[in-house]
């Protein structure tokens, strides 16, 4: 039996998987509301996974792969579904990751986000981070807002991304998406001439190095309302791997910059919802007054307590919004406890309402 690459998508389309994995060695593995999956079928060979790379991996990313030893890109399955590929080497063989990404953009609503949030929207400037590990939809959060934005505002979006995941229609708004090694080499060079391009939204797929964060707060402080994203948890440390990138000589200078540039930093987390499926657990900053003092003054280990107490502005700490979804019984008490920021508070709180816990 040899697997078919078009059946492999259909099916993965057809199961709402988020993932499909190509190994040598084991059958085809869909990931399946975030649990593993193997087909019945046999292993695959290293024929196999050559074969099927090569049935969707355009001809540079195949000479990208032998030089460098792994390469991604985007592509369109008919008018299906999209898909962003990670092709690799591994014990000389090839391996292939695809993650499917939905045609249907998603409502800010539709993903757990408060309406709160639909305020920063309209803001003429500053920065709004995305944060989480990978694999924990920010790429679907950060497509919603620019829907909303692209269906609300007029204007000019940029998107820098690496690759290209949600395709935007023009709406209201003029689109302009840019996939870095594709149309520009870097992030931040896309990110530098982007500011020559008359932009009123810009979105930053990955802000990884010192050059395009600090292109990114000067955009943001220049007039550009700028989306980006990185990969910590919750808004405190956000702040402080941004400083942290920087040279001791301009910490000071990047937190002043950073403190009235800052609009928001939404921090998510993606739970295995009761029943299949998952669910996005947040938590939410919106800088205030005092929260840009604090990241002024660098105490940014004060900042939780200040979401504690800003829910009327729609801020809300990942550990209240997880207690808030076990209670609506979308997640078990077990997944909020392995997602939590403090694990031993929120067990104390499960056994006073006499919720079971699986023995660890």
């Amino acid at each position: 039996m040899s697997y078919d690459m078009n059946d492999l998508l259909d099916l993965m389309i057809e199961q709402g998987a988020s993932d499909l994995h190509l190994q040598v060695g084991q059958p085809p593995t869909l990931r399946l509301s975030g649990s593993m999956s193997p087909l019945d079928g046999p292993p695959l060979k290293p024929e196999d996974t050559e074969r099927l790379m090569l049935a969707i991996t355009p001809d540079a990313h195949v000479a990208n792969t032998k030089l460098n030893g792994g390469t991604d890109f985007g592509f369109a399955y008919a008018e299906k579904a999209r898909f962003r590929v990670s092709v690799m080497r591994a014990k000389a063989n090839y391996g292939i990751v695809l993650r499917q990404i939905p045609l249907k953009m998603f409502g800010l609503r539709d993903i757990g986000l408060p309406d709160k949030i639909r305020e920063l929207l309209y803001r003429p400037r500053g920065l709004i981070l995305v944060t989480g590990p990978t694999g924990s939809g920010k790429s679907t959060t950060l497509a919603a807002m620019i829907n909303y934005i692209n269906e609300a505002r007029d204007g000019h979006i940029i998107t820098i991304e690496d690759p290209i995941e949600y395709f935007h229609d023009h709406k209201r708004c003029v689109v302009t998406q840019r996939e870095v090694h594709v149309d520009v080499p870097s992030f931040s060079e896309a990110l530098r001439r982007a500011l020559r391009q008359d932009p009123d939204v810009i979105m930053v797929g990955e802000m990884r190095d010192l050059e395009t964060i600090e292109a990114a707060i000067t955009a943001a402080e220049t007039g550009h309302l700028v989306f980006g994203t990185l990969h910590t948890n919750g808004a405190a440390k956000t702040v402080d791997r941004i400083v942290d990138a920087f040279p001791a000589n301009m910490k000071d200078m990047i937190r002043t910059q950073l403190a009235s540039s800052l609009v928001a930093v939404i921090s998510q987390s993606l739970c295995k919802k009761i029943g299949g499926g998952r669910i996005a657990a947040y938590e939410i900053m919106v800088t205030t007054t005092s929260i840009g003092a604090l990241i002024r003054e660098n105490k940014t280990f004060r900042i939780t307590s200040d979401i504690q107490t800003g829910a009327n502005l729609g801020m809300i700490t990942l550990d209240t919004h997880l207690m808030s979804l076990v209670n609506r019984e979308l997640v078990s008490p077990d997944e909020a406890l392995e997602k939590a920021q403090d694990p031993n508070v929120m067990r104390e709180k499960f056994q006073q309402l006499g919720l079971k816990l699986r023995d660890i």
